[in-house]
């Protein structure tokens, strides 16, 4: 779709370029995973003989006898064929490991995982109208005379999903007992999961949400609704539907890609899920489950894009089709006065860790000071190793917020890049929506070899779908808006609607979008550390340091209570920011005679 088309009904053409692009990404992603086994580097003989009986020391009899049995010599191509192949018939093959029947053991993880997917989406329309409740109260009412720093938003939003997991695990579920803490076994079972995931989740929708509601209560509709004195409740509903026109494909990254993406809350509660099947089967290099997996995510991530699409198009009505969409224009609300004390606060107070922690030896283990509670000596306490945290928490801050920094821009700039081929990238959007980004970094780091830059790549191939389906429904709307077409008619040429339209509509967004999900990277960068597929030990991350001190979190909280501040405290700082004064959207001016918005406009 062109710079200067509306966003009309797709027509045929449209239709077969979106439905293109699932094909080619479907099929792409597909061969990359046939080639996982030989892109390794190691001997996948080896790697399924030890996942089915731990041998150490395998003979060359025994490594041969494996390679024929699983025809490992005819090459990736031949096993993709003979899967598609049986695939046609109902039949996805048997586990290289096992020795079972897939298509069994991929559908029930699937019936789990979906299952907990709409758990965790209930909790998350449930965080997400609790921190939007006062913008629609006051909105409605036209009282909505102060901005919201969106602080508690990025709290929540910072929480790591695998930490907040075992919080719940075990508080309410050994110490209280109100909810199971392991296993599937009823619905009670899905509480405490979809807590964990839905609660993150909801705050990044909800802070979404909250920054476009004001926008739209500052909609001439809006005030003329008020003055002929229609119900604040309408006026709220209204307002609701238009906002959340925008926010909504954010329910595909965020929500359906807790299907495959929720590996750790699924190891913490031992859920069987599709995440945690495929990446057993991605270590052990059993190629059928985890095809097949691959395919169930890729199908998931297609219908559920889909729908989302379809529930869009319906909230924003014939408007939408007929290129009369009002533009959003946030109003210059004035920002509460305490943000500049909470600025403040969350920069001193990381300063003062960073610069007192780099002043301490990250690296001198003490056998005899593990697991030592904070003191005058150890301001943060000690780790399972007896290493000072406040200097590996300093040491660790800047290569942390560096590498999430980069990972971050540069998927926000490839989800700007193909969020802007609108429906050849919106196939694309769909299926790498729903891949794990530890999949994606046994991919990556196949090639690459184990590193964080290898990591970090891992991350930017999965990490830009948030921000390309985001790109595509603001483009949408902001091409059916009355005064892009009224610039048309006055001879504005793509350059200069680029300019002065469609990346003014995006871009502020796109960068609250980033800065919310700025945590998200760090963890997920800590994820494939853990998995040793990316920074490598000792050396200090703060995410490596949550996934290394996880397991004593219960006995020694302060040892995952320091990074996971850290976190918040830079999530907030970084949402706070763009919440200042001097960064609040302006309503774009036009200088240039006959090319720009009319004056009516």
């Amino acid at each position: 779709m062109s710079i200067t088309s509306s966003a009309g009904a797709p027509g045929l053409p449209t239709r077969w370029r979106a439905g293109a692009g699932r094909v080619v990404a479907g099929t792409a992603l597909l061969t990359a995973v046939a080639f996982l086994p030989w892109l390794s580097g190691t001997d996948p003989a080896l790697t399924v003989l030890r996942a089915r009986s731990a041998e150490q020391d395998p003979t060359p009899a025994q490594l041969t006898a494996i390679r024929e049995q699983l025809g490992l010599d005819e090459g990736p191509f031949v096993h993709l064929a003979r899967w598609l192949d049986g695939l046609a018939r109902g039949d996805a093959g048997t586990s290289w490991v096992s020795g079972e029947p897939v298509l069994p053991q991929v559908a029930t993880a699937f019936a789990v995982s979906v299952t907990l997917m709409l758990g965790a989406l209930l909790v998350t329309v449930a965080v997400a109208t609790l921190i939007c409740a006062r913008t629609l109260h006051l909105g409605s009412r036209r009282r909505l005379r102060q901005g919201k720093a969106g602080a508690g938003a990025a709290v929540l939003a910072a929480l790591p999903k695998f930490l907040l997991a075992s919080l719940l695990a075990t508080v309410c579920g050994v110490w209280l007992g109100w909810f199971p803490s392991q296993g599937w076994a009823g619905p009670q079972s899905m509480v405490l999961p979809a807590l964990a995931l839905g609660v993150p989740s909801g705050a990044m929708i909800g802070g979404l949400l909250d920054q476009s509601l004001p926008a739209a209560f500052h909609e001439p509709w809006a005030q003329t609704w008020r003055a002929f004195g229609l119900p604040p409740g309408r006026i709220a509903r209204t307002a609701l539907r238009r906002a959340l026109s925008g926010v909504l494909p954010q329910l595909l990254p965020t929500v359906v890609a807790l299907v495959g993406g929720a590996v750790a809350v699924e190891k913490i509660f031992n859920i069987p899920g599709l995440g945690r099947l495929a990446l057993e089967a991605a270590i052990a290099q059993d190629l059928p489950p985890l095809q097949t997996a691959t395919l169930a995510l890729v199908l998931l991530g297609v219908c559920a894009g889909l729908l989302i699409q379809a529930v869009r198009r319906a909230l924003l009505g014939p408007a939408l089709r007929d290129g009369a969409l009002p533009a959003l224009h946030p109003p210059a609300l004035p920002r509460p006065r305490s943000l500049p004390w909470v600025i403040g606060f969350c920069a001193l107070t990381l300063l003062t860790l960073v610069v007192a922690g780099l002043l301490r030896d990250p690296l001198h283990v003490d056998t005899t000071a593990r697991l030592l509670p904070p003191s005058f000596a150890h301001p943060l306490g000690t780790d399972p190793l007896g290493r000072d945290l406040l200097a590996r928490l300093g040491h660790g801050a800047l290569r942390t917020a560096g590498v999430a920094l980069v990972v971050t821009a540069v998927s926000a700039l490839l989800g700007l890049l193909i969020g802007m081929a609108t429906q050849v990238g919106a196939g694309l959007t769909e299926v790498v929506s729903t891949l794990p980004a530890v999949l994606a970094g046994l991919l990556t780091t196949a090639v690459t070899g184990p590193s964080v830059w290898g990591a970090a790549c891992a991350v930017c191939v999965v990490a830009w779908t948030p921000y390309a389906a985001q790109t595509a429904a603001l483009l949408e709307q902001e091409r059916a808006s009355g005064h892009l077409l009224a610039s048309i008619s006055f001879g504005a040429g793509p350059t200069y609607l680029l300019r002065h339209h469609l990346l003014p509509a995006v871009l502020p967004a796109l960068v609250r979008n980033a800065l919310l999900r700025l945590p998200t990277t760090v963890l997920v960068l800590a994820s494939l550390g853990f998995l040793g597929l990316g920074e490598q030990p000792p050396t200090p991350e703060w995410g490596r340091l949550l996934s290394e001190n996880q397991p004593y979190g219960e006995l020694a909280p302060w040892t995952v209570l320091a990074p996971a501040t850290a976190l918040v405290l830079l999530s907030v700082l970084a949402v706070s920011g763009t919440a200042a004064p001097g960064n609040r959207p302006r309503r774009r001016p036009d200088r240039r005679a006959g090319a720009g918005r009319p004056a009516a406009a």
